[in-house]
């Protein structure tokens, strides 16, 4: 039986991430206050101004690009629009009974509710990691292999360059995370004083929140402060600016749908593959990146769209000779584990 999901599901999906987003801006914008353009650095972006409210200047709220044709919509609509929660829960519901798409267990989606209320993803944070995994079935209209989608962990990563330039920032995330459960703490790090990078809940529950190290590898290990995001900082890694490279948007099946930003789904099979080169030896995480990326490669191929994974392995290639040795001891690998779907993909170009 096909995998690919019927025309009518996909329709649901796209139904579903529009209402997903007029409840962002119904949930964030009161209608008493206004957009307007602000340009930064040659580049206009929305900012909404609140309704002056007694004595107290309110500072202007990011919303986003103004040449993101979703958000210049909303902005133009948003006298109309309303939150429809019902109809959005109905939809959820389809998509995870009949479609049989993938929903995460309480504990993670209420996290993900949770940040995306507060604005994470508004202020251009990027879900990474399993839990964006679990969204590419809805993104590729495709159902993924079901090994390797549980996982406790939330990992959140930023453009330290958007986190200022947005002007803008979210309650503190500790806060946040224990709205959700009380028992939320930092992680402790050898460099505390920088910032942190980890918190962790019980049963296991952790958030991250990471951002991509261009510099010096002087600079791995030293916490990054991210200022939009509640006085987060970001743990630096290499190639995660590949990954965050313009983020897709899809919505978390959860509840009434939670609209968030991921990386575009062959970026992050290619990711991964490089990933699993640079940990220690062979074990469970290895297999886990590899089987992901596997699975994605296998969907774009039955879909039809292996020319994307061809064209995001190939700018890889042409960041340098370590991508290079990584991208083919990934391929090496994943052949001898009989995960052959990337080789098919290449092939097929």
């Amino acid at each position: 039986m096909t995998r690919e999901l019927d025309l009518a599901y996909t329709t649901m999906v796209a139904e579903l991430l529009d209402r997903a987003l007029d409840a962002q801006f119904d949930a964030d914008f009161d209608e008493t206050g206004l957009f307007r353009k602000r340009k930064v650095n040659d580049r206009s972006y929305w900012y909404y101004k609140p309704s002056e409210r007694g004595t107290t200047a309110q500072p202007d709220k990011y919303v986003g690009p103004a040449d993101d044709p979703a958000i210049a919509k909303r902005v133009s609509d948003f006298a109309t629009i309303k939150d429809d929660y019902q109809r959005r829960r109905k939809l959820v519901s389809t998509l995870t009974r009949e479609a049989r798409l993938f929903s995460p267990d309480k504990k993670v989606g209420d996290l993900v509710e949770a940040l995306w209320k507060a604005g994470v993803f508004r202020l251009r944070a990027c879900l990474v990691g399993t839990v964006a995994y679990q969204t590419y079935g809805a993104v590729l209209g495709y159902r993924l292999a079901g090994t390797a989608m549980q996982t406790g962990d939330i990992d959140i990563a930023q453009f330290r360059a958007t986190s200022v330039a947005v002007e803008d920032s979210i309650p503190p995330i500790l806060e946040i995370l224990q709205t959700v459960d009380a028992k939320f703490r930092p992680v402790p790090g050898l460099r505390d004083e920088k910032g942190i990078t980890r918190f962790a809940g019980r049963n296991g529950l952790r958030v991250e929140f990471l951002t991509p190290n261009q510099g010096s590898d002087d600079r791995m290990g030293q916490p990054v402060p991210l200022p939009a995001l509640g006085g987060a900082a970001g743990e630096p890694l290499r190639f995660l600016d590949y990954l965050i490279h313009e983020p897709v948007r899809t919505v978390v099946l959860y509840k009434g749908g939670i609209p968030v930003l991921v990386p575009q789904p062959q970026r992050f099979a290619v990711h991964k593959m490089i990933v699993a080169t640079r940990r220690s030896g062979s074990g469970p995480k290895d297999l886990k990146d590899l089987r992901q990326t596997n699975s994605i490669a296998m969907a774009l191929l039955e879909t039809g769209r292996q020319a994307g994974l061809v064209e995001a392995f190939h700018v890889a290639e042409k960041r340098g000779p370590h991508w290079r040795e990584a991208l083919t001891k990934a391929r090496k690998r994943m052949q001898s584990l009989g995960l052959n779907e990337v080789e098919k993909c290449l092939d097929a170009s």
